[in-house]
């Protein structure tokens, strides 16, 4: 994984980390590699004609769409791989989902100030049907609300005092991401599976390098 974390950031500090993060490796790979590219037969056309800003969605918009092209998704749930797909096939350029019911979303998340019961999150969808490729978003830095989300999601305290600790004498806004890299190359490659972008995958008989 790659993972930025950024002091005094929000969720649209996040968004546009990871749009100038996708947008510089694409810029590199093309300048750099297109080679590679064209030997294992990767059209570099849909990487050509990625631009920002990427189409963006709220949860709320995109779970009504999603049952429209036959997903049997209700209000609530996550995304699956069927949701990723179609979720991918929307535009040429990633599609950004945002602001998901906080229950489905990890504790930590912010939760939005007019809906507290949705979280500040982000997830990438990266195009060609690969998924998502980025998912993060602001988190929460007050202590007291903290707390009180551990509580809400029936987590052991003392397996958190560490993170605790680092809100108890104040924190600032922050937020970030994680970026898949095997999801990032499977994408960049045009490469279908992702086991085929890890250099010592694990499978079922083989769990060891």
């Amino acid at each position: 994984m790659v993972e930025p974390e950024v002091a005094f950031a929000v969720l649209e500090d996040t968004i546009e980390l990871g749009t100038d993060l996708i947008l510089f490796i694409v810029e590199r790979v093309l300048s750099r590699r297109r080679a590679e590219l064209v030997e294992i037969e990767r059209d570099p056309k849909p990487l050509e004609s990625l631009s920002k800003p990427f189409p963006r969605y709220m949860y709320d918009e995109i779970v009504p769409l999603l049952r429209e092209k036959g997903s049997p998704m209700s209000y609530g749930d996550d995304f699956g791989a069927p949701e990723e797909t179609i979720l991918s096939s929307l535009s040429g350029n990633p599609v950004l989902i945002t602001h998901f019911p906080a229950k489905i979303k990890a504790f930590y998340m912010q939760p939005d100030a007019q809906r507290p019961d949705l979280a500040l999150g982000v997830d990438f969808m990266a195009p060609e049907g690969y998924g998502e490729v980025i998912g993060g978003g602001q988190r929460i830095h007050d202590l007291a609300l903290l707390e009180e989300r551990i509580r809400e999601h029936n987590l052991p305290r003392e397996a958190y005092e560490w993170y605790l600790d680092l809100r108890k004498y104040g924190s600032v806004p922050h937020a970030g991401f994680g970026m898949g890299v095997e999801r990032m190359v499977s994408w960049m490659c045009g490469i279908k599976h992702i086991r085929e972008t890890i250099p010592f995958p694990r499978l079922l008989y083989r769990i060891y390098p």
